[in-house]
């Protein structure tokens, strides 16, 4: 009979509301169906809600207390909370500075320490092995019985340095001939290993550098901290140098006799 229905159903005519009538239209809109469901719906919502706000309303405990009652108050319809002024002394401002102050010197001293370790695993070698700094190799022309420009184009490093040829770019790690041929290499000596090595030197590199401007900030915060902490006194300022990203203001304060 289901089946029968729904044929049924497919077959039937589709009936449509009637448009605006011509002798109407100064009248204005006539009111279709889901025009009226959506009034209909939009009424309904709203007597729900106030049947539900006078429901709650005659239920609510009059003993009932919440801290936000006193605490907030309305602003434009809105629930703001009150600015509540801090009563804290003068003494016990400067107390909190220092114990932040400490706070900061404690956290720059461990990435100090840190810095260090680092700076001891590392020994400050060049992360590619490529030579920066310069060696100056002084040559005795008169000596060795040449002319100074031909000496320094017949000069061979290798020889002067007693390394192999391929070793003299290297600032570290730089062993003779003569440990060459009498010791065995120990460590890393395949090319992927290398490279490994040379990628792990140069993260703990960036490490490095990322520890040392932290340190940095963390001294420029608490050298800001400090000088905050020092205008809270009351004897007469004068500043001389303006507050920097990378630096604390400068005051000069008066001289004054304590007892």
């Amino acid at each position: 009979m289901s089946s029968f229905r729904k044929a049924l159903k497919s077959r039937q005519r589709n009936h449509h509301e009637r448009s605006q009538p011509g002798f109407r239209k100064t009248i204005g809109l006539l009111e279709k169906k889901k025009d009226y469901k959506l009034r209909a719906d939009d009424y309904h919502k709203k007597q729900n809600t106030l049947a539900a706000l006078r429901k709650k309303a005659l239920e609510k405990n009059p003993d009932e207390f919440y801290f936000n009652m006193i605490s907030s108050k309305l602003e434009d319809g809105v629930h703001v909370m009150k600015k509540t002024e801090e009563e804290v002394t003068e003494e016990q401002k400067k107390v909190m500075k220092s114990q932040d102050m400490k706070y900061v010197e404690m956290k720059r001293v461990a990435e100090a320490k840190k810095i260090e370790r680092l700076k001891g695993e590392l020994h400050l070698l060049d992360t590619e092995g490529k030579q920066k700094n310069k060696h100056t190799f002084f040559v005795d022309s008169k000596k060795e019985g040449f002319t100074f420009v031909r000496s320094v184009e017949t000069f061979d490093l290798a020889s002067h340095l007693n390394t192999a040829p391929e070793l003299v770019d290297r600032v570290y790690n730089r062993p003779t001939l003569e440990t060459l041929e009498t010791k065995s290499i120990k460590g890393a000596v395949g090319p992927h290993n290398i490279k490994k090595l040379a990628r792990q030197r140069k993260h703990q590199y960036k490490i490095l550098s990322q520890r040392i401007d932290r340190e940095k900030k963390m001294f420029v915060i608490s050298q800001k901290i400090q000088s905050r902490k020092d205008l809270q006194d009351k004897n007469k300022k004068v500043k001389v140098k303006k507050e920097t990203l990378y630096s604390a203001a400068i005051y000069k304060f008066e001289s004054k006799r304590k007892r």
